[in-house]
C-alpha cells in the first residue's frame, strides 16, 4: 500500500523497487524472515539500496496500517547519474560546475546549499548513497523549490564522483581550515566542482588528498567555523564573479 510518498508491505515494496521508484530511506523489522522477504532483500541489495533495521514498534510509531514489517519512503525527485550529466554539459559547449556534499547530513543546510547553487548557475549537486542527506519534504521546502529545478546525483560515494571528474576534465576544489591557500587565490573560470564537508569533521581525509587543489575561506572572529551553507554560497559565488570576468585580464 501507499500512502503520501510512503510505501509499506513486502510485495508493495518489492515492486516499487523493481519498477525503478527511487527509495529514500527503507526501513525492515529486525529479524524480519521468510522467502518474499529474503527475495525482496536479495533485490535491495542487487540495486543497492541499503536498510536499516528498527523494532516493530518504530514501524507502528509510523503507521499503524498492515505494513509487514517493511515500509519505504520514496524521494521526492528523480536522481540523476554524474556519468550522464557531466558529458551532457560539456555537449551544451559549458564548463561544468558541481557542488560535492561530503558527509552533510542537516537537511536545511542541505536545502539552503540546493537554493544557492539553483541560483549561482549550478549544474548539479552531488550526494553520496551513505551517511548523506537525501531529497526528502523537508529538503524540499527549505529549498524554496530548487531541488524541483537542480539535478542531484546521488552516488556511490564522493571518492569515486571525484575520481570521475577528475579523469572527465573537470578540476576538483575542497573547502578545508588546514588550507593554505585563500579561496579566492585559485582559478575556477573552468570545468570545476567545489567540495565541501560536514561542520563536525569537514571533508573526509582520503577525499581531500583527492582533490586538485585545498582552499580555506579566512575567518577573523572567535567562531571556530561558518556554517557550511554560508561557507558553499560563498565559494559558488566565487565561481560566478571569477566566470563572469574571464574575459578580462584583471578579475576585480
Amino acid at each position: 500500500m501507499k500512502d503520501e510518498g510512503m510505501i509499506f508491505g513486502i510485495r508493495a515494496v518489492t515492486e516499487a523497487v523493481r519498477s525503478g521508484k527511487e527509495i529514500d530511506k527503507l526501513l525492515v523489522k529486525k529479524d524480519l524472515q521468510g522467502d518474499s522477504v529474503g527475495e525482496l532483500l536479495a533485490l535491495l541489495k542487487e540495486r543497492g539500496i541499503r536498510i536499516q533495521r528498527v523494532p516493530p514498534e518504530g514501524l507502528n510509531r509510523i503507521t499503524r496500517k498492515n505494513h509487514q514489517g517493511v515500509i519505504a519512503f520514496l524521494s521526492a525527485v528523480t536522481y540523476h547519474r554524474l556519468e550522464d550529466v557531466v558529458p551532457s554539459v560539456f555537449e551544451q559547449g559549458k564548463d561544468p560546475f558541481l557542488v560535492l556534499l561530503d558527509g552533510i547530513t542537516d537537511v536545511r543546510n542541505f536545502g539552503a546549499i540546493a537554493r544557492t547553487c539553483e541560483c549561482a548557475g549550478v549544474d548539479a549537486i552531488v550526494i553520496p548513497s551513505k551517511e548523506s542527506v537525501t531529497v526528502n519534504a523537508d529538503a524540499m521546502k527549505t529549498s524554496a523549490g530548487a531541488l524541483n529545478l537542480l539535478p542531484v546525483c546521488r552516488e556511490h560515494s564522493i571518492r569515486e564522483a571525484i575520481r570521475f571528474l577528475k579523469n572527465s576534465g573537470v578540476k576538483v576544489v575542497a573547502a578545508s581550515e588546514k588550507a593554505v591557500g585563500n579561496y579566492t587565490e585559485t582559478a575556477y573560470d573552468l570545468p570545476v566542482a567545489i567540495v565541501v564537508g560536514a561542520e563536525d569533521r569537514g571533508v573526509a581525509a582520503e577525499n581531500l588528498r583527492l582533490c586538485d587543489e585545498t582552499v580555506k575561506i579566512p575567518q577573523y572572529g572567535t567562531i571556530a567555523s561558518l556554517n557550511v551553507s554560508v561557507a558553499t554560497a560563498i565559494l559558488t559565488y566565487e565561481v560566478v564573479r571569477q566566470r563572469k570576468f574571464k574575459d578580462y585580464s584583471n578579475i576585480p
